[in-house]
Formats: C-alpha cells, structure tokens, sequence
C-alpha cells in the first residue's frame, strides 16, 4: 500500500530532523576552520534562520 501525502510530509520531516541532528552533532566536534564552515553551509541550506557558532 503506497504512503499517504501526510505520511510522506512526516518521513521527509523526520529525516531532515535525524540530518539536522547529525551534523549539528559533527559540527559540535569539528576541530579545523574548513570543516566547520563546511559543516555550517550544510545547516544554513536546511534552516537559514539558524543561529550558529560565531564565525
């Protein structure tokens, strides 16, 4: 049985969630500048409002 409308807006929510998760996580580890840059554009791409580290 396919998956409803909602039940597909959920999984993409979730799984946006579970990435946000992720990198934040990567992101509170990161040791070098390059990495954390990196890291940062990957966050802002999926929540621009997001009030990171200060660069």
């Amino acid at each position: 049985m396919p998956l409803t409308e909602k039940d597909r807006k959920r999984r993409r929510r979730q799984r946006r969630q579970k990435k946000m998760r992720l990198l934040k996580k990567e992101l509170a580890v990161a040791t070098d500048a390059k990495t954390k840059k990196k890291l940062i554009d990957k966050v802002r791409r999926y929540q621009p409002w997001w009030e990171g580290p200060e660069e």
